[in-house]
């Protein structure tokens, strides 16, 4: 899309929704997005409401286009009038050298960042007991979960992890995000802790790096 065109793109785009169904709901990410791109969320009155339209119009002089099927899969192109897409290989060298400093990165953080769950476990405040165990234990553990057993969608959070991770691995997962009270919470964080750097332990950077080779011949193939 040229870069001027975003604005009459979004407009042309709800008026052929409004044609088939009235928009209920429409959420505009703010700008700069993470991504750097456009993005409106619609919800439409007369379609399911588990049917959600996710629409990013990328500018044509930004680079990051999500066209590295290793991460996002080959995308469905229905035309392309000016030869836009042009597919972009995961570059495996650079990738490991950026899992090799978020494991470094991992490593630390999780370290620094245990005493916020069990401070407030001490005070008794739960609530932000348990938030805590969410963002600074738990969502670390899945990362490196994920370098380990799916590496291109290392950042990719719980997305997919009953798909890309070991139906075991899925399991214990389950067991650590199902917390019942406040003592429970307690062991649950132990035993997310120790996992966690178990799995630091077990991640082998060259055996990470022919599970991404292989998964870049998979899609250039």
């Amino acid at each position: 899309m040229k870069d001027d065109q975003v604005p009459d793109t979004f407009k042309a785009i709800e008026q052929v929704l409004t044609k088939l169904s009235p928009i209920e709901l429409k959420y505009e990410l703010p700008q700069p997005t993470w991504h750097e791109h456009a993005q409106i969320f619609y919800r439409l009155k007369n379609a399911s409401e588990f049917l959600l339209l996710d629409l990013c119009v990328i500018k044509e002089s930004n680079p990051n286009k999500f066209l590295q099927p290793e991460i996002h899969n080959h995308a469905l192109v229905h035309f392309d009038k000016c030869n836009v897409i042009q597919w972009q290989p995961l570059d495996s060298n650079a990738f490991i050298a950026k899992l090799k400093e978020r494991l470094k990165t991992l490593r630390v953080t999780f370290d620094l960042f245990q005493m916020l769950t069990k401070k407030e476990i001490y005070r008794q405040n739960d609530i932000e007991a348990l938030s805590f165990y969410h963002g600074y234990t738990l969502r670390p553990l899945v990362e490196a979960l994920r370098i380990k057993y799916a590496p291109t969608r290392y950042n990719f959070h719980t997305r997919y992890v009953h798909y890309e991770l070991p139906k075991p691995v899925v399991k214990k997962l389950e067991s650590l995000y199902f917390v019942k009270d406040r003592k429970d919470l307690t062991a649950k964080r132990k035993l997310a802790e120790k996992w966690f750097y178990k799995i630091l332990q077990d991640i082998n950077l060259k055996e990470v790096a022919k599970a991404i080779e292989m998964t870049v011949k998979l899609f250039n193939s």
